[in-house]
């Protein structure tokens, strides 16, 4: 399959698998947690963790390190907000709760950002806080049904709420974004986004566009940003990265042609950076970081280079 971006020549929309070489842990990923299938008609009375939201911050045991399960004397009275089943734990039902706006906290809790808790809880703690985060914001958001205003209910068979009254199902929101690490001979092709912290660069990256491949969407996101066109895509990655709620891809390419021309309204500035002169770079938290390590680890070979 061939498609034209505008004054670029024709790219062929393909995705050479890569050797399994980067290992990277995706931090949001809750694979700790099982899903029972249906979930609990309603809530046990005993033995259930619980996890508190307020807002789209967590509450947690004030101190370090921070507990994110709350026991039930612990778990703030008055709750009046949308309560979830998110999985199973160790044996044990896990629910979101929501605090309502303005309740005051009791004694030794705390409110905070998810991403503040990386690296002060174990990782699949974190997915687990960031997936409570995320099911309290989609109850909070689809209580009544888009096509019609009745309330909706959940739906105990899988993650969704539906509308007894038309019968529309509507699943968590999930927004594909590709990212792509760009080399040309020893450097990569770096960016910054006006909404990065001074200094800082990262990979190209963008969503998904409707009726768009994830091969076609990383083309056309290297062209539009910076004017250039890359070959031999290949896949390394993902990650859920529920802030709010993409699902990262990540490839690597190689350069093929042109001159870095940037797009003003998406990037203020992308150079190519040698290994020994790279610029500030983002947490070690994310996917984006975790490949330009490999990358710097020379890892990330082109087909051609590869034994």
């Amino acid at each position: 399959m061939f498609v034209r971006y505008g004054h670029m020549r024709p790219l062929r929309l393909w995705c050479t698998p890569i050797s399994d070489t980067m290992k990277h842990t995706a931090k949001f990923s809750a694979d700790s947690l099982q899903w029972h299938s249906p979930e609990p008609a309603t809530v046990p009375v005993a033995g259930v963790r619980w996890v508190m939201v307020s807002g789209s911050q967590l509450i947690v045991t004030a101190g370090e390190p921070p507990q994110i399960f709350l026991p039930a004397n612990h778990v703030p009275s008055g709750k009046t907000g949308p309560v979830e089943y998110i999985g199973h734990c160790k044996g044990s039902p896990c629910y979101a709760a929501e605090l309502p706006a303005g309740a005051p906290l009791p004694e030794g809790l705390a409110c905070t950002d998810v991403r503040d808790l990386f690296g002060r809880i174990p990782d699949d703690e974190l997915a687990v806080a960031a997936l409570a985060v995320r099911m309290i914001e989609f109850a909070r958001t689809t209580r009544f049904c888009g096509r019609c205003g009745s309330g909706t209910e959940r739906v105990l068979a899988e993650r969704a709420r539906r509308c007894p009254t038309c019968g529309l199902v509507v699943y968590p929101r999930l927004s594909p974004a590709v990212l792509v690490l760009v080399q040309k001979a020893d450097a990569v092709l770096l960016a910054r986004s006006p909404r990065f912290p001074p200094g800082v660069h990262s990979l190209i990256a963008g969503f998904v566009e409707p009726v768009e491949t994830l091969e076609h969407a990383v083309h056309r996101e290297v062209h539009e940003e910076t004017g250039i066109e890359i070959t031999n895509l290949r896949y390394i990655a993902s990650e859920p990265w529920p802030f709010p709620d993409s699902l990262m891809v990540a490839f690597v390419a190689d350069y093929a042609g042109g001159e870095i021309v940037i797009d003003p309204g998406e990037i203020v500035s992308a150079s190519w950076f040698d290994r020994a002169h790279l610029p500030p770079l983002p947490p070690k938290l994310s996917l984006s970081r975790a490949l330009i390590d490999w990358w710097v680890s020379g890892a990330a070979a082109s087909p051609e280079q590869e034994p």
